[in-house]
C-alpha cells in the first residue's frame, strides 16, 4: 500500500492538484485525499501547502519526491527484471528536448531506440524553455548551455558552435554584416527562454570577447520557427551549428562573421537526482550519445560558404 501512495504522491506533484491526479488515475478525489492523508500520516509530516486554488510542496514533500523517484525506479526496473528477463528492455521513458534539436536528432534517436527496443514507449516534450525534471515527472531532459543546478546528473554530448546565420535573399536585399556590431543595424531574430529574452549575443573567447545588443520585428519561444523564419529570409539568427548544418551546407542559409565567432556550447543530458536509473533510460542515454554527430565544425568551410550579398 505504500508504494501505492508513493506513486499516488508524485502524480499530485507532477499534475499539481488533488483533482488532476484523480482524474490521470480514474479515482475519485476523496480518494486521493484520504490517500494522501494516509501517507503524511505515515511520515508524521505534511507533504504540501494547500490554499483553497493550488498546493505546492514543502520542504519534506521535496525530500520525499527525490527519495520517492529512486525508490519507484528501482522497483519498477526490478519488476522489469523478473518479468521479462535481464536483456529485456521495457516500460515509458519521458525526455524532455529543445525543439529543433528535439525534431531532427533526438526524434530519430527515439526511433532507432524504439525499433530495436520494442517494449519501451517514449514519451517526448518538445520546449526550448526552463523545465522542472522532478516535478514534471521527466526521466531525461536535452539542454544547451551550462547547468546551474547542482542536484541533477549530467552527462555532456559534446559542444558545438553557435552559429549567425540569415538567408541569401535577406543579405541580398539589406547587405551583409562585417563586424558583430554591424548587427545592430539589422533584424535579428530574437529567441525568448521563458522571462530571459535572448537579445545579447557574444562575440569571441577570453579577453577578446565582446557583447552585442541586438533587436528585431520578430521574437519567440521556438527554436524551429526561429529557424524557419531565418529561411524565409526575415532576418539574421544565432543558432548551434547542429540546427543549421544542413541549411548552411545546402546553401539555404549563409553563415557570417566567421571571423568573430560566438562561443560554443556545450549540450548536456540532464537526469533527476537519486542512485537509481531505469536500465532503459540508461540504454537510451548511451544510444543518443552515439547518435549525436561529433562537433565538424570548420572555419575555413565556413568562409568558403560567404559571399558578400550588398
Amino acid at each position: 500500500m505504500l508504494l501505492d501512495n508513493l506513486r499516488l504522491f508524485m502524480i499530485i506533484a507532477e499534475k499539481g492538484s488533488l483533482a488532476a491526479a484523480a482524474r490521470e488515475t480514474g479515482i475519485s478525489t476523496t480518494t486521493v485525499s484520504e490517500r494522501l492523508a494516509a501517507l503524511e500520516a505515515h511520515y508524521g509530516v505534511v507533504l504540501f501547502n494547500r490554499t483553497t486554488r493550488s498546493i505546492s510542496l514543502t520542504e519534506e514533500g521535496r525530500t520525499l519526491v527525490n527519495g520517492a523517484r529512486a525508490v519507484l525506479i528501482e522497483v519498477a526496473d526490478l519488476d522489469t527484471r523478473i518479468r521479462h528477463g535481464a536483456e529485456t528492455l521495457s516500460g515509458l521513458i519521458r525526455i524532455s528536448a529543445p525543439v529543433d534539436l528535439g525534431r531532427s536528432i533526438v526524434s530519430r534517436a527515439i526511433s532507432a531506440f524504439t525499433e530495436e527496443n520494442p517494449a519501451v514507449s517514449v514519451e517526448l516534450s518538445l520546449s526550448d524553455g526552463y523545465v522542472d525534471l522532478v516535478g514534471q515527472g521527466f526521466d531525461m531532459a536535452v539542454r544547451f548551455g551550462n547547468v546551474t543546478d547542482s542536484t541533477l546528473r549530467v552527462r555532456s554530448l559534446g559542444t558545438f558552435q553557435r552559429l549567425i546565420c540569415a538567408a541569401p535573399e535577406y543579405l541580398k536585399r539589406h547587405g551583409t554584416p562585417k563586424t558583430p556590431e554591424d548587427l545592430m543595424n539589422h533584424n535579428c531574430l530574437v529567441m525568448r527562454f521563458g522571462e530571459t529574452l535572448d537579445n545579447v549575443w557574444e562575440f569571441g573567447k577570453k579577453s577578446k570577447k565582446k557583447r552585442v545588443t541586438v533587436r528585431g520585428s520578430r521574437v519567440v519561444n521556438d527554436g524551429w520557427l526561429i529557424r524557419s523564419w531565418a529561411l524565409a529570409g526575415h532576418g539574421i539568427v544565432l543558432k548551434s551549428e547542429l540546427d543549421v548544418a544542413e541549411d548552411i551546407r545546402s546553401g539555404a542559409l549563409v553563415s557570417l562573421l566567421s571571423e568573430h565567432l560566438p562561443p560554443p556550447n556545450p549540450l548536456q543530458m540532464m537526469f533527476p537526482p537519486g542512485r537509481a536509473q531505469p536500465r532503459r533510460v540508461t540504454a537510451f542515454a548511451d544510444h543518443l550519445r552515439r547518435t549525436v554527430p561529433v562537433s565538424r565544425f570548420d572555419v575555413s568551410s565556413v568562409r568558403s560558404n560567404i559571399e558578400t550579398y550588398s
